[in-house]
């Protein structure tokens, strides 16, 4: 830690000088008791600042490397003075960069004794950001010198976006044919087996049900269920020219808690869920159903900024990840029909029938009205749905849990933890 003495008012050292002066000049009564109390308590100053220099420090622990959206953040100060003066005043001065987040506090401590103090913040904006450093600010009861103690130890801290309940949306399944009909009972080997048909020419010999061919008499296949075991695309168009709004009003955030929302869903259905990210940066992640697929996306929505290119030019480049299997879920805000023309591309290569999640730009003050975009691409058989600013402008957006303590009371008066933060242990910034 980087210790500095500081004197506040450089007219003191100005004042004993002169009054000394005076003394030598013209001994008198007044002069001396002014310069034994100037310099007395010019002297007193510094070494009580000098002894709380040597003395005093400080720790700072916080809990969690990763909170979502809504939780509150905990952190301890921890104050010893090993000195054998007090700290009449001790001033904690925190210089993290998380949004609407402020740790600073003041309190005394007494000599050859420490404090605890906790504080408690809401995250309010996804993002990486940095906790700390710290400077401590203390000094000598006559306010002539101000003592501080800074610390520069940071610690990252990953903000996630929320996830909350949706709608009732449905997400178009792969494996479809032709222009917008799932082929009923196909025999094919991603979906799982329904009942048995009678076989048909083209179907494959594998799936033959041997069972039912020596009962009837006659060659049966193994049916597949309609609903195909695709996985999930979800296609994030952050694309800054067609956002809305501001902050956390802005159509961008809105769309991200769609994505980080509509990604739980799908994985906690058992599905591999992949994200293709339209941002200042675009990025690709290929479906999965692991544990580890959740944070990897989670991240990703998270450090995400508006930026890319259009919407048009980022189906072209994307449009080699799927398949015909794919579920593809699009997230945008761009209300200009001349991105169609790339998404009628990329349906004419593999087949696949896309779901739109299409954020009118006039609930978040913008212009431009998702209706008719909506219209023509339902007329092409695209399912479309409307999401306006209302629907995730609630206290359900803000949830979080990793930051919550949850308590229950029982018949003797004690209080019982029936839900405990996430990570809870203390981490000392380093």
């Amino acid at each position: 830690m980087r210790v500095r003495l500081r004197l506040n008012s450089r007219v003191l050292p100005v004042l004993v000088l002169a009054v000394l002066l005076l003394e030598i000049l013209d001994p008198s009564m007044a002069w001396s008791t002014l310069l034994v109390l100037l310099g007395g308590g010019w002297l007193l100053g510094w070494l009580w600042a000098r002894a709380l220099a040597g003395g005093l420090s400080f720790t700072r622990e916080m809990r969690y490397d990763w909170v979502q959206v809504g939780d509150e953040l905990e952190e301890r100060y921890t104050i010893v003075n090993d000195s054998g003066l007090p700290a009449t005043w001790v001033e904690i001065s925190d210089h993290s960069s998380l949004p609407d987040y402020h740790a600073s506090l003041a309190t005394l401590v007494g000599a050859y004794s420490s404090c605890q103090l906790e504080t408690r913040g809401l995250c309010t904006r996804r993002g990486l950001y940095t906790l700390g450093g710290t400077s401590l600010q203390s000094g000598d009861p006559l306010g002539i010198y101000t003592l501080t103690i800074e610390d520069a130890s940071t610690r990252s801290l990953l903000v996630l976006p929320p996830v909350v309940p949706l709608p009732a949306i449905d997400v178009t399944a792969g494996g479809f044919t032709g222009e917008i009909h799932p082929r009923s009972r196909s025999a094919e080997p991603s979906v799982a087996a329904a009942s048995v048909r009678p076989y048909a020419p083209g179907d494959p010999i594998r799936l033959m049900h041997w069972p039912s061919t020596a009962r009837h008499g006659t060659p049966f296949v193994r049916t597949l269920d309609g609903t195909s075991a695709a996985d999930w695309w979800i296609m994030l168009d952050l694309d800054g020219a067609v956002q809305a709004g501001e902050g956390w009003d802005a159509s961008s955030e809105h769309a991200v808690i769609l994505a980080a929302s509509l990604a739980d869903r799908g994985l906690r259905a058992g599905k591999a869920v992949g994200l293709a990210l339209n941002a200042e940066q675009a990025r690709w992640q290929a479906p999965r159903a692991n544990a580890d697929q959740r944070w990897v996306i989670m991240r990703e929505l998270a450090l995400a900024r508006s930026g890319g290119v259009g919407l048009g030019q980022f189906l072209a480049l994307a449009g080699g990840s799927f398949t015909r299997r794919s579920s593809l879920v699009i997230i945008t805000a761009n209300t200009e029909p001349a991105w169609l023309d790339a998404l009628a591309g990329l349906r004419w290569r593999t087949g696949l029938i896309p779901t739109v999640l299409m954020l009118d730009p006039l609930s978040f003050g913008g212009v431009g009205s998702a209706s008719g975009i909506s219209a023509l691409l339902q007329q092409a058989g695209i399912s479309c749905h409307v999401i306006t600013r209302e629907l995730l402008n609630r206290p359900e957006a803000h949830p979080g849990m990793a930051g919550r303590w949850e308590w229950r009371t029982s018949a003797t008066g004690r209080a019982i933890a029936v839900r405990k933060p996430q990570q809870a242990d203390w981490r000392r910034l380093s």
